[in-house]
């Protein structure tokens, strides 16, 4: 076994759906007067997939574009986590054929199902796996919600959304750099604010089940604001103290984009400035797990991470779970 001191973030990559949805469209279906969704979310549009796409098709764009940045042969690519609420099925798992279309014959594959903070969880097993095998881990955070969504409902009619995030994660020898500070955390008590009542062990498909039994709630979106905004604040907190660090020292901030008003209260509660926030709401809508690597290729595409900054995310959602990470770069 092979042991090195520490991880860095090697590639970036994502992928959106070719088709936007925009606001008037839901907002026509539910009787909302224009300009509703955008006051109250932030959104303005949304991508969704179309017919015939599937989550490792998403999956394996963002994953490919990570590759290609990254520059490591695939034979060196260990691991292959994939974050995701919304597999292909529910048995057998996604990542496997994921590893397999991206030509990674050497690595091992798993789903990890960790709803909006599941790719911060798959960062950290992999910034972990890294450390002691020294090699390479593919991290992908993929879903598909628009097919999951109740377009009766309001609460998650309005917000959801499906796109693919993507990052390779490779063996360094500075500590500066990769996963510096981490916090996780959870919170049972808020298990049934955002669920799919049907479809697992506790009520498996049956004939004549009703179609909203399959798709998501979400019960009290008010409790999920204000219960989101203490975790996400709490855990970055934790993980900024981890690394030593205070939120002056915060280059740019990545939280989940789950509508603006959290991202706008975790911002102002950590004392962190706007203009340090990645705001990718208004066009890309909530892809759940797939928001913050989306904002990282987004991000860096746009102006490139210089060796150096320090970047923190953090992320709430169904379960009650989430976490932040503080990134070095």
């Amino acid at each position: 076994m092979s042991t090195v001191r520490s991880s860095r973030l090697a590639g970036f990559g994502h992928y959106v759906p070719n088709r936007r949805v925009a606001n008037a469209e839901i907002e026509t279906r539910l009787g909302l007067e224009p300009g509703w969704i955008e006051r109250r979310t932030g959104i303005r549009a949304r991508r969704w997939v179309e017919a015939g796409d599937t989550l490792t098709g998403l999956a394996s764009r963002a994953g490919e574009a990570a590759l290609q940045d990254a520059g490591i042969p695939r034979g060196d690519v260990a691991l292959t986590l994939l974050a995701t609420s919304t597999p292909d099925h529910l048995l057998p798992p996604s990542a496997p054929l994921l590893a397999h279309r991206l030509g990674l014959a050497n690595s091992g594959a798993i789903d990890l199902a960790g709803a909006c903070s599941g790719f911060l969880y798959a960062l950290t097993l992999a910034d972990g796996f890294v450390r002691t095998q020294g090699k390479p881990v593919l991290v992908v955070a993929a879903n598909i919600l628009s097919r999951r969504i109740n377009p009766a409902e309001r609460a998650s009619a309005v917000l959801f959304a499906d796109a693919a995030g993507s990052v390779v994660v490779a063996p360094c020898d500075d500590l500066g750099k990769g996963v510096i500070g981490v916090d996780l955390a959870s919170d049972g008590s808020g298990y049934d604010l955002i669920t799919i009542p049907a479809g697992g062990s506790t009520r498996p498909f049956a004939p004549g089940m009703a179609a909203a039994d399959v798709l998501m709630t979400m019960r009290d979106g008010q409790d999920v604001f204000v219960r989101a905004v203490e975790m996400m604040t709490a855990c970055a907190r934790r993980a900024l103290a981890d690394a030593g660090l205070c939120s002056g020292d915060v280059c740019r901030f990545l939280p989940h984009q789950a509508n603006i008003r959290i991202l706008d209260a975790v911002c102002g509660s950590l004392g962190i400035e706007s203009s340090k926030a990645v705001r990718i709401i208004e066009e890309h809508g909530n892809s759940s797990a797939a928001t913050i690597p989306l904002s990282l290729s987004l991000a860096n595409e746009a102006k490139p991470f210089r060796p150096g900054e320090k970047l923190l995310l953090t992320a709430a959602g169904a379960g009650m779970t989430g976490g932040a990470v503080l990134l070095g770069i």
